[in-house]
C-alpha cells in the first residue's frame, strides 16, 4: 500500500520511516524568474556546521561522507526541480540535523512562483517515475524580499528521524544562509563576479552569491572633495599665505672709544685719577724770560 503524502504547514512535522530521502525543490520558471538552487547544511548538536565541508550545493555536490548528495536540475513538465538526497540511516551521531535551503539568483522569492518542497523515498523511483511524495509544503515567503529560504529540517529524535516544514527566510541571499551556520565565506576577489552576481569557487569550496558590483558615481572626484570639518563643529578658516620673515636688522656701526673712560663716578675723567680731577699741566717756560738783577745778599762771594 503507498504511503499517504502528507500536505505540511509551517512549523508542522512527521516520523520518517524510510532510511534514505529525497527531497525535491519544484518551482515554475518563466521570463524574469530567478533561477533556484537547492543545498543542505548538516549540523551539529549546537546548530553549527563543523567545518565548511558541511555545506553541500551545486558547487560542493558530495558531503565527504557521501550521505548527502546534490543531484543536477531537472526539468518536469512545466517545473524546473533541484534535489538533496540524504541517506540518514548512514549519517554519524554527530550530525544532529540536516537543513534543506533555498536560494534565488537573480530576484528575490517574490518573483518565484509555485514554489513547493516535495519529500521522498529515496528507495522509490522519485517525481520522474510518478512514485507519490511523502510530504509536500508549499513554501510562502513571509516579505517576498527573502534571497534565500530554511524550506525545511530532517532532525534526530531518539534513534529515529523526523520532518520539519519551515519557511524561515533572509534577504542576505546564500552568503547570509551559510554564514548563520558557521560556514567562513571570503569576499569575491580575483575570480570576479558574472551578471548573475556569482563568483568563481573560493578556496574552501564555498561559491559566493553577490550582487553585480556597483556603477561608479558620477559626482565629483576624491578631488573635489569638501574639506574636512574643524573642531567644535564650525568650518574650517581658509588657508592663510605664511608671513613674510622679519627684515634682518642692520649692522652695528662702530663707535669711537671716548678720549677719557669715566672715572669711578666722575665724568670724563682720566683714568688713574681715583675720583679727583687731574692737576693742570705746569706751564711752558718762555725762552725770553730772564731773572731781574740781584743785589748783594743773593750773591755769592767772590
Amino acid at each position: 500500500m503507498a504511503a499517504m503524502t502528507h500536505a505540511m504547514v509551517k512549523g508542522s512535522n512527521i516520523p520518517l520511516e524510510a532510511g534514505a530521502v529525497r527531497a525535491v525543490l519544484r518551482w515554475a520558471p518563466g521570463p524574469g524568474v530567478p533561477d533556484v538552487d537547492a543545498s543542505a547544511l548538516l549540523l551539529g548538536a549546537d546548530g553549527r556546521v563543523r567545518d565548511d565541508e558541511d555545506f553541500v550545493f551545486y558547487n560542493q555536490p558530495t558531503h565527504p561522507s557521501g550521505q548527502v548528495r546534490h543531484l543536477p536540475k531537472q526539468q518536469l513538465g512545466e517545473s524546473l526541480t533541484d534535489t538533496v538526497e540524504a541517506e540518514l540511516t548512514g549519517l554519524g551521531p554527530e550530525v544532529d540535523r540536516v537543513v534543506l535551503a533555498a536560494s534565488s539568483d537573480g530576484g528575490p522569492f517574490a518573483s518565484v512562483g509555485d514554489l513547493r518542497l516535495e519529500l521522498f523515498d529515496a528507495a522509490g523511483p522519485g517525481p520522474e517515475g510518478g512514485d507519490e511524495p511523502l510530504a509536500v509544503f508549499d513554501v510562502v515567503p513571509e516579505t517576498g524580499d527573502e534571497s534565500a529560504l530554511i524550506c525545511g529540517e530532517l532532525y534526530r529524535r531518539g534513534d529515529a528521524w523526523k520532518f520539519r516544514a519551515l519557511g524561515q527566510g533572509y534577504d542576505t541571499g546564500l552568503i547570509g544562509l551559510a554564514t548563520e551556520y558557521g560556514i567562513s565565506v571570503e569576499d569575491g576577489g580575483a575570480g570576479g563576479s558574472g551578471d548573475d552576481g556569482r563568483t568563481a569557487t573560493e578556496p574552501d569550496g564555498v561559491t559566493q552569491q553577490v550582487p553585480p558590483p556597483r556603477p561608479e558615481p558620477s559626482g565629483p572626484g576624491p578631488d573635489d572633495a569638501p574639506p574636512e570639518p574643524s573642531g567644535y563643529g564650525y568650518p574650517a578658516p581658509p588657508a592663510q599665505p605664511p608671513f613674510p620673515p622679519p627684515p634682518a636688522a642692520p649692522a652695528p656701526v662702530p663707535q669711537a672709544p671716548p678720549a677719557h673712560a669715566p672715572g669711578y663716578g666722575y665724568p670724563h675723567q682720566p683714568v688713574g685719577a681715583y675720583g679727583y680731577p687731574h692737576p693742570p699741566a705746569p706751564p711752558v717756560a718762555d725762552p725770553a724770560f730772564a731773572l731781574p738783577p740781584q743785589g748783594p745778599q743773593f750773591q755769592r762771594n767772590r
